[in-house]
C-alpha cells in the first residue's frame, strides 16, 4: 500500500466524538482560554494520551466556498486616526482582518497592505474599495488579489 499522506473530508456527525474534542483542545490552548494541553484535556473530558495520539492528524476544515482572502494596497496620509478609521470601517463591514502591514511614512503618505478573510454576509471587495476610498485621509485603494 502507498505510504503517502491522504486527506479526506468527513462530516463530524459520523466520526467518533474524540476527534471533535481534540480540535476543541487545540483551540482552547491556541486562544489562551486554557494554559496547557493538560488542563484543556481535563476540561474537554479526554485523556492526554488520546489527545497526543490524534493531535497531529486532526485538523479543522474551512469551507473555501464561503470564504476567500483578498489583499488590498492602501495609501494613507500621515495623519492621526486615518488607519484607525480604515480599520473601524472594515469592522463595520464585517471584515475579518488577517494582516495589517504599514510602512514608515514617506513624503506625507504611508503604504498599508491589508489581507481580509471574506465570509458570508460581508460586503464584496469592490464595495469595500469604494467605501475605504471615500474616507478622509485615504489617497488610494487598490484591490491586489482575491483567492
Amino acid at each position: 500500500m502507498d505510504k503517502r499522506t491522504r486527506y479526506i473530508v468527513v462530516d463530524t456527525a459520523v466520526l467518533p466524538e474524540i476527534f471533535g474534542k481534540v480540535l476543541e483542545v487545540k483551540k482552547l490552548v491556541a486562544d489562551k482560554t486554557e494554559r496547557s494541553f493538560s488542563s484543556a484535556c481535563k476540561r474537554m473530558g479526554i485523556s492526554r494520551s488520546a489527545f497526543y495520539k490524534y493531535r497531529d492528524c486532526v485538523f479543522a476544515y474551512d469551507d473555501k466556498m464561503t470564504q476567500q482572502i483578498v489583499n488590498f494596497s492602501v495609501t494613507l496620509r500621515d495623519e492621526a486616526g486615518v488607519l484607525s478609521n480604515v480599520l473601524t470601517t472594515l469592522y463595520s463591514m464585517r471584515a475579518n482582518i488577517l494582516t495589517v502591514n504599514q510602512n514608515i511614512p514617506v513624503d506625507g503618505v504611508a503604504q498599508v497592505s491589508l489581507s481580509l478573510k471574506m465570509g458570508e454576509g460581508m460586503a464584496n471587495p469592490i464595495d469595500i474599495t469604494h467605501k475605504i476610498s471615500a474616507l478622509q485621509g485615504v489617497v488610494e485603494v487598490r484591490l491586489l488579489s482575491g483567492e
